[in-house]
């Protein structure tokens, strides 16, 4: 089998970085952060009109027809440039969700036991039943409006800027079940750690620019040994969870998708530990960017499948 990118999977990828270097760079990126915006409902559109969403549904339903290795690359881009916002529930809502495909309707997540991320800005909520990413189940997850949740919920403190969380007490309602609705954890769980293994490469990229163009004692500081290795284990950790990443998006197995966003999710938090070391004092300042990839890789390694829940996966898969 030949496992190299087709020519539409490359153009697809460029076309989305393209897309989101233009409508969400650094520039504007810093701009919305500064102003404390939430979900981008413009630029929201403009994701769902070049088929963010909808990419999965089939074209006899106004989708385009591809699978979970499209959807892996389009989220990979996401993560790279800290696109912020509910893309995942609003990708896996996209047809039974009225809007989502188009990108007219924002729609968050509801798990039992955690906060709800951008229900402020939601018209719809995801809520997915008790799993654990062991398999599918029937009829595990439901879709409700977000207004009579967000009644009863309270904002809480969030650790990245971009991610409002809010508090939802009590069991969720049932709301309407969704077809196949025992994957949506799985295959959140994939994009999310798609989202993770783009971002440890960002940060891996910005390491390395920062250790070329930082100068002491007359020398690039990436001369040195000891910078050489932190940014060789990031390059190792980001590759390595490629790997798990893009094989789990062509198996679909919920066990390989377990081992790829623990490797995810590790690759994505080490990585800017490591990159906020390479730049010194520097990365821990507002102005630089790094320690927005160190929040958001620390809240979204918690979302959708836990690392204990992704290890007990797994130790289930060897008896």
């Amino acid at each position: 089998m030949d496992f190299q990118f087709s020519d539409d999977q490359r153009a697809l990828r460029a076309g989305v970085r393209e897309l989101l270097a233009g409508r969400f760079g650094r520039d504007r990126m810093r701009a919305a952060l500064d102003a404390g915006t939430g979900v981008d409902r413009a630029l929201w559109r403009e994701l769902g009109e070049a088929g963010f969403f909808a990419l999965r549904l089939p074209e006899a339903e106004g989708g385009v027809g591809l699978g979970l290795p499209e959807a892996v690359l389009l989220f990979e881009e996401a993560g790279r440039s800290l696109l912020p916002g509910p893309l995942i529930a609003t990708h896996l809502a996209a047809g039974p969700v009225k809007g989502a495909a188009q990108g007219e309707a924002v729609v968050a997540v509801l798990d039992a036991g955690q906060p709800v991320a951008h229900l402020g800005e939601a018209d719809a909520l995801l809520v997915l039943g008790p799993g654990d990413g062991r398999g599918p189940q029937e009829e595990s997850a439901t879709v409700r409006e977000a207004a009579t949740v967000r009644e009863a919920a309270d904002p809480v403190r969030s650790i990245d800027p971009f991610t409002p969380l809010w508090r939802v007490a009590g069991p969720a309602e049932a709301g309407e079940p969704l077809p196949r609705g025992g994957r949506l954890r799985t295959e959140g769980a994939l994009l999310a750690a798609a989202e993770q293994l783009g971002s440890a490469a960002r940060t891996t990229e910005m390491a390395v620019q920062h250790a070329g163009a930082r100068e002491q004692f007359g020398a690039p500081i990436g001369s040195f040994q000891a910078v050489k290795h932190l940014c060789a284990g990031m390059l190792v950790r980001a590759e390595l969870a490629r790997c798990a990443v893009y094989a789990a998006a062509v198996t679909a197995d919920p066990v390989e998708i377990a081992g790829a966003k623990l490797l995810a999710d590790d690759a994505a938090v080490r990585n800017a530990r490591d990159c906020l070391q390479v730049h010194g004092g520097m990365g821990f300042t507002w102005e630089s960017d790094v320690h927005l990839h160190l929040k958001r890789a620390w809240l979204r390694s918690g979302q959708w499948l836990t690392a204990a829940a992704a290890e007990e996966v797994l130790a289930g898969n060897l008896c």
